[in-house]
């Protein structure tokens, strides 16, 4: 219960709710059916606060593990007091119960342990007492014993003192009280190693406090000084640390106060200060970590969220130079029905001959939209684009795409077991069109690293960025629902309860056997078990089955109440989605919500859900976001001037500001400071990746293809 409470407290929800999804976390389900499907048993908690409630549970039940081997371990070596093991019941984090484990870990042979093999321990503890006024080394003279390798009384002094400096350094109080001061006092600074980088140049010579470091500056000196460009430290209060020390450990004016003294500042600058910088500046980096992938994991959300431009034919342009620009035509399903290979850049220059053949694909295939790369050679194709548009009166527009990724996916196995017979550039430019006509099902094919909407990924933990990203990529799927007769592999090992062995099975028995007819035929999958139906069915969605409920978000858990909910109001199924549905949410107000979920022997939640799915069966929730900025024009750096107002469109957010597409070939940099009239503390209060937005030029550095950009006293309105 102890844990419960402390979930509750964490997540600032009800004891009930955590307890609810503690226990069907443990029962083996997965949080976008939690969410969607258990909120009677959670009261609705939300995917996000699942996913925060469960991160801390494993944390939690990590810290319970160690305590545990941690208590063993000191029991073992008949060392437990009372006062010790309550404070170790105490301990909230992991690094206090190593803290308080440190005296008693194995160790190697230091000074301290030697001297203890010495027998100077007593010795050490007299002096710590400090309750007489004989010298220390008077007192030491007691101990001299050759046979024991102490010849004189100096060192058995000075093995006293080696005995409390480690003492001191093992005392889990004392670490505790230094914590705060050198995150109060720490200086973190930064010296070039190389003249040749600019990159890293503003680091040269670099101090900040790490009381007020940002986290993208903790990360931009770990790489630099990882690439060998900086060399950087941690400058500690050395007196404001010695003093703390002293000021617990010292208790009396007297020749023993002034040995504890110095064995406090030997304890600091041998011991204590070399482990407690390493503890800090992990975790300023962990800190820097979390918060970046915090800023990367809601990129990635949005930029997967983004709408899909549907049916509509699609050219995808891949620019390039010597290898010349790929081409791929698309159907509005995202089917290839043509592709070729023009030389409108450099050394080809075949300008003409590309906006014949060009023009002729557009004409053949009805292609509406240009789905552009904005790569190597995109200005140049680009310009060509526009020009192209003007001159055949077509009516077809353009969009410039990120193509981070492309190229991963491209030269990946799955690109090459999707495209057999294409060369790695032209599935390069069948990746461009479609990740324009649905943004979620092509982007999943890609590691969310190469997507290009992070901060500093390389230089984050591997594991607990995959972790946060796949948790990410996991809601937004399973928020969307998955078409089950024509999901990729990749898109279906998103599905909750599916991984991507289930995946390929679907995709196997799909082909196999015609395409499914029903939900209830995917227990029919290899290794697709009742638990993992009970998981997935509600989230894959099915356009052409017998039964019209398979192509809803409704749990095949709940068919049956469906049905006596649509008899209830004289509706069949063959109406779900029709005008006539829509009385349905008006007439079920009217018999009362709690009445009705009595009657169906469900709860308020599952049977408003239920409501909202007969009305708009498998609504996409991408479908209420604005629609990507198309043009039919093209600017270039030159072309901009301050004070010029321009729509864009944000293409990744940082800590220090946000990046605009506003149509040249360099995005722009709206700094933080330049996002809203009023103070704000992170860019991501006001833009997110996907905004179209108004912005004004500040200045351009052509030399450095640097846009800045500013939102300030730019009135904002629609922008389509």
């Amino acid at each position: 219960m102890e844990l419960i409470q402390q979930l509750a407290s964490e997540c600032k929800i009800r004891p009930a709710q955590a307890e609810a999804a503690v226990r069907l976390i443990d029962e083996g389900n997965t949080i976008p059916f939690i969410a969607r499907y258990r909120k009677e048993a959670t009261g609705e908690l939300s995917d996000e606060v699942l996913r925060t409630l469960d991160d801390r549970l494993h944390y939690l039940r990590n810290l319970e593990k160690r305590r545990e081997e941690v208590m063993t371990s000191i029991t073992e070596q008949e060392k437990m007091t009372p006062e010790l093991s309550a404070a170790l019941q105490k301990a909230v984090t992991l690094s206090e119960v190593e803290d308080l484990y440190r005296p008693y870990r194995p160790k190697r042979r230091t000074r301290g342990s030697m001297a203890r093999e010495k027998g100077l321990e007593p010795l050490a503890e007299k002096i710590l007492r400090q309750d007489t006024l004989e010298e220390p080394l008077r007192l030491a003279a007691a101990y001299v014993k050759e046979e024991k390798g102490v010849p004189t009384a100096e060192e058995a002094l000075a093995g006293a003192l080696d005995i409390l400096a480690e003492d001191f350094s093992d005392n889990a109080d004392l670490r505790r009280a230094l914590r705060p001061v050198i995150r109060r006092t720490g200086v973190l600074t930064s010296v070039g190693e190389s003249e040749e980088n600019t990159t890293y140049r503003m680091y040269y010579d670099y101090k900040e406090p790490i009381a007020r470091i940002a986290p993208h500056r903790v990360l931009a000196l770990t790489r630099g000084e990882k690439e060998g460009f900086l060399k950087t430290a941690l400058q500690l209060d050395e007196e404001a640390a010695v003093g703390e020390i002293t000021r617990r450990m010292v208790t009396a004016k007297n020749p023993c106060g002034r040995a504890v003294a110095a064995a406090a500042e030997d304890s600091w600058k041998r011991l204590i200060r070399p482990s407690m910088e390493n503890e800090t500046r992990r975790e300023l980096y962990e800190e820097a970590s979390e918060q970046a992938i915090r800023v990367f994991s809601e990129n990635l959300q949005h930029l997967l969220m983004q709408p899909p431009i549907k049916g509509h034919v699609v050219l995808g342009w891949d620019p390039g130079y010597r290898n010349g620009c790929k081409l791929a035509v698309v159907d509005a399903t995202g089917r290839v029905l043509d592709t070729a290979v023009v030389y409108p850049t450099q050394p080809y220059n075949k300008v003409e001959e590309t906006k014949r053949k060009v023009t002729a694909l557009l004409k053949k295939y009805g292609v509406s939209v240009i789905s552009v790369g904005n790569g190597t050679a995109s200005r140049e194709s680009e310009q060509l684009i526009a020009e192209m548009i003007a001159e055949s009166g077509l009516p077809v527009q353009y969009v410039i795409v990120s193509e981070a990724g492309a190229s991963v996916y491209s030269a990946s196995k799955l690109a090459s077991e999707e495209f057999p017979d294409y060369d790695v550039n032209l599935r390069s430019a069948v990746s461009i069109a479609r990740r324009l006509q649905d943004p979620l099902a092509e982007l999943v094919k890609i590691d969310p690293k190469a997507i290009g909407i992070g901060q500093y990924q390389h230089d984050m933990p591997p594991a607990r960025l995959d972790e946060a990203l796949s948790g990410v990529v996991e809601s937004v799927v399973n928020s969307v629902g998955v078409e089950l007769s024509t999901a990729s592999p990749s898109l279906l090992g998103y599905v909750a309860g599916v991984n991507s062995a289930i995946a390929k099975n679907i995709v196997a028995y799909r082909e196999e056997n015609g395409g499914f007819k029903s939900r209830a035929e995917l227990l029919k999958v290899p290794k697709l078990g009742k638990k993992a139906y009970e998981q997935c069915a509600g989230f894959l969605r099915l356009q052409d089955g017998k039964n019209p409920l398979d192509r809803t978000a409704v749990h095949p858990e709940s068919y049956k109440a469906a049905g006596q909910l649509l008899a209830l109001f004289g509706f069949t199924p063959e109406e779900i989605g029709t005008e006539r549905m829509r009385e349905l949410e008006d007439m079920a107000k009217a018999r009362g919500m709690a009445e009705l979920a009595r009657e169906l022997s469900l709860g308020e939640p599952t049977v408003r859900d239920i409501i909202s799915e007969l009305m708009k069966p498998g609504r996409d929730p991408r479908e209420d976001l604005p629609l990507p900025l198309l043009r039919t024009d093209v600017l270039e750096l030159k072309d901009l001037k301050p004070e010029m107002e321009l729509v864009g469109t944000v293409r990744n957010v940082v800590d220090f500001g946000a990046f605009v597409d506003i149509g040249v070939h360099e995005d722009g940099l709206v700094h933080v400071s330049q996002i809203a009239d009023q103070f704000i503390r992170h860019p991501s209060e006001r833009l997110k990746v996907g905004d179209v937005v108004r912005v004004k030029v500040l200045e351009v550095d052509q030399k450095r293809k640097r846009i800045s950009l500013t939102m300030k006293g730019v009135r904002q309105g629609a922008s389509h």
